[in-house]
């Protein structure tokens, strides 16, 4: 398809929303098991401070243990102590919402077409009968450095490219950070995950805006899936919450906590893992009155290397749930196309 009929094709929900009184088809989501606009419960997200994690005082072995309990139970949890300011988390936030702010025909410079699926526009279609988000998105890929794709970037705001790629350094960091703690909170070496997650990792941030919907009964923000990612680091709304975990087969409320960081475990972790820490499912709901914007930045080792459970982790009480794999996201994408998570792909 060519950029000039992508051009043509492509209709932003934010401007759909508008005017709109009802959802276009495409984008009505109907699924009998998983109601949509029943108030759930909040669920209970343990706060982790990594600064504690990293001391060596008698407090670091709780966080530790609370972190374990956490990432077993529901794969998630509040990340503080990051070392990133209130100031630069909501700079990183604002270049987002000043692009989706731009004039459509400014956005439109950088979306994304058949040839290059990084940019601005919706999610990949894979058939005609997909149902699609109510959300428009920037995604870009950040790492490693001959994936980047400059010119699906935004020239304004003119700040844009430069914190970005200062947010993107800062995340490889505390994702080897991060992958230390979970070793040790296994009882394995510290870099166990790491040695698998390796060097030259690929890194994808996702600018999200999601429009007021005029039936949040009927539409999703994001429809229920688990990250294929190794990890992924969202910067919440402050203003307005969206996110929904799955867990025990009930849908709860992710809430929003100051200055944190919500770190999802993704299916390459929970391989990793044998299992033990869970890729949740999860989805995002919209609201009739209020525009909500996250950024999500999605860490997974390069493609080339192989993932598989930790040695010390199988055992004849547990045995290996899952196979040596690499291309990772090749297999969510098969997986997607026939209606099965891609983790299901890796296992035994």
């Amino acid at each position: 398809m060519s950029e000039t009929l992508e051009s043509t094709v492509f209709k932003p929900v934010q401007e759909l929303a508008v005017d709109c009184n009802t959802p276009p088809e495409r984008y009505i989501y109907t699924c009998s098991n998983e109601a949509i606009g029943v108030n759930p419960p909040v669920l209970d997200i343990p706060v982790i401070d990594l600064n504690s994690l990293q001391s060596s005082s008698p407090s670091a072995d709780r966080e530790l243990e609370k972190l374990r309990a956490s990432v077993t139970s529901c794969g998630c949890f509040q990340l503080i102590g990051h070392g990133m300011t209130s100031s630069f988390l909501d700079q990183v936030s604002s270049i987002g919402r000043d692009f989706f702010a731009l004039p459509v025909k400014e956005k439109l410079k950088c979306l994304r077409t058949a040839e290059n699926t990084q940019g601005y526009g919706h999610d990949t279609k894979f058939s005609e009968n997909q149902v699609l988000d109510w959300t428009d998105r920037l995604y870009l890929i950040t790492s490693p450095e001959d994936q980047i794709k400059f010119q699906s970037w935004p020239e304004c705001p003119e700040s844009f490219r430069k914190l970005l790629q200062e947010y993107t350094e800062k995340i490889n960091l505390l994702t080897e950070a991060v992958l230390k703690v979970l070793s040790r909170s296994l009882n394995l070496k510290e870099s166990c995950f790491l040695d698998q997650y390796g060097e030259n990792a690929y890194m994808v941030a996702r600018f999200n805006y999601y429009p007021p919907s005029p039936r949040p009964d009927l539409t999703l923000g994001v429809k229920p899936h688990a990250d294929g990612s190794a990890m992924t680091f969202l910067i919440q709304d402050k203003q307005v919450e969206g996110l929904q975990v799955l867990k025990d087969d009930q849908w709860f409320n992710v809430p929003n906590v100051p200055d944190a960081l919500l770190v999802n475990i993704g299916d390459q972790v929970e391989i990793m893992s044998n299992g033990i820490y869970k890729s949740p499912v999860h989805r995002v709901v919209t609201n009739s009155e209020r525009e909500r914007i996250t950024v999500a930045m999605f860490c997974s080792p390069n493609s080339s290397r192989y993932i598989e459970p930790a040695e010390e982790l199988i055992s004849k009480r547990r045995p290996r749930l899952y196979k040596k794999v690499n291309n990772y996201f090749d297999m969510c994408f098969e997986g997607y196309q026939h209606g099965k998570p891609a983790i299901e792909a890796a296992k035994m």
